[in-house]
């Protein structure tokens, strides 16, 4: 196997970084310069679910798996790029089915908005990004793609109060990975090999990761 590309499709983590709403900001704070310790470290403080991210069932099931349970080949495979129409802020089941391939079912599915290219403080970016809506779980039920992603701050339009696309995939045993990146680096269609990497958190709902994209053949 030979790597013609890779893409990182992850977010930089920085200071009062736009993240989901009512999370606490990250803080990264140097405690220690080459010039006056000999080295250089820093402190960090954030929600697991801050940056670039992936949401485990025990996220909203309360005997669901945590990231440490999720096994590393659940997080790394072949995965495709799709870029459905968006109607409003929902992701309609039509328009996931007008562009899902059979290669699809059982794949790693990152779902390019192009919202990572509209980061900041706006209403835009952190309240009316877009989502799957409740229509698309049976499809996906059915369809078991190893992982979903999407470059928005959720997996589900902010309105969803109830977070029932997030409960209902998760009861699923899916696992989410939210504010992707660069998603538009990659050619919808195309196989390529995807790992999502999270920190291993004895028990977390989530944790930050660094995925990547390769162009394998």
């Amino acid at each position: 196997m030979e790597i013609k590309g890779f893409y990182d499709l992850s977010v930089t983590l920085e200071t009062y970084m736009p993240i989901w709403p009512t999370n606490p900001l990250v803080d990264v704070k140097p405690i220690g310069t080459v010039s006056r310790d000999g080295y250089k470290v820093e402190t960090y403080y954030s929600a697991t679910h801050s940056g670039t991210h992936i949401d485990t069932p025990s996220h909203m099931l309360e005997d669901g798996k945590t990231i440490d349970q999720i096994g590393i080949d659940a997080l790394v495979g072949e995965g495709y790029v799709i870029r459905p129409e968006i109607t409003g802020t929902e992701i309609t089941l039509d328009s996931i089915r007008k562009v899902w391939k059979d290669e699809y079912n059982g794949k790693i599915i990152l779902i390019n908005t192009g919202w990572d290219k509209k980061r900041g403080y706006t209403r835009e970016f952190q309240y009316d990004f877009p989502g799957l809506s409740v229509e698309t779980v049976e499809f996906f039920s059915q369809k078991k793609p190893r992982i979903i992603g999407i470059d928005t701050l959720g997996i589900e339009p902010y309105d969803h109060e109830d977070f029932a696309v997030h409960k209902a995939l998760l009861k699923h045993n899916m696992v989410f990975i939210e504010d992707l990146a660069n998603l538009d680096q990659l050619v919808e269609g195309k196989r390529y090999l995807v790992a999502a990497l999270p920190i291993k958190i004895k028990g977390g709902s989530g944790a930050m990761a660094r995925v990547i994209a390769m162009d394998v053949y």
